[in-house]
């Protein structure tokens, strides 16, 4: 009569033990938490990201107007140099249009400038804020307990996650520490 009882303790032993693992594995997994955040949104919505924003198209606008006035240079320049064309001889046509090939050569090489300078101004602004943002997720998923948190990505990067639940998604509670940090 004992072996029945002691067959069933031991199987309901074995199945205790079998379920141990998934039991922690599921305490595990209520544990572990996971946000999504849309870094772009983080710049683009929080002050001091809007602040360096209006800052770069300042200064792109500015430069715009620049390369503007020189290309208006060029028109008028090539406008000139046409209706002079029936009374300049052959040696100062050809004089005249070197200086209007090397004034092209310039503009052409203030507009590579520009976009070089843009550029590195972009990606110097893009690492700093990329910083910044990365200490403001980690102290909203820290006090949060949030195990893991994705970038988001958005239609001007590289979307990353395809699907999130609104609940997990860190973005304005990002954009909140953000600003309080970076005044």
């Amino acid at each position: 009569m004992r072996l029945p009882v002691f067959r069933t303790l031991f199987a309901a032993a074995l199945f205790s033990l079998a379920l141990a693992p998934l039991s922690a594995s599921l305490q595990a997994a209520e544990a572990f938490k996971m946000g999504v955040v849309d870094p772009q949104s983080v710049l683009e919505k929080s002050k001091a990201g809007k602040k360096a924003l209006e800052g770069l198209k300042e200064y792109v606008s500015t430069r715009q107007k620049l390369l503007s006035r020189d290309e208006e240079d060029l028109r008028n320049y090539e406008k000139q140099l046409k209706e002079q064309a029936a009374k300049l001889s052959d040696a100062e046509k050809k004089e005249k249009e070197a200086q209007f090939r090397s004034k092209i050569q310039d503009y052409q090489r203030r507009a590579q400038e520009f976009n070089q300078e843009l550029q590195g101004k972009q990606k110097e602004l893009v690492d700093d804020y990329m910083k910044r943002i990365a200490a403001a997720t980690q102290t909203v998923a820290e006090k949060s307990g949030f195990s893991l948190v994705v970038d988001k990505g958005s239609e001007q990067t590289i979307k990353i996650v395809i699907y999130s639940k609104d609940t997990i998604d860190l973005t304005e509670q990002v954009v909140k520490e953000f600003d309080r940090v970076n005044k």
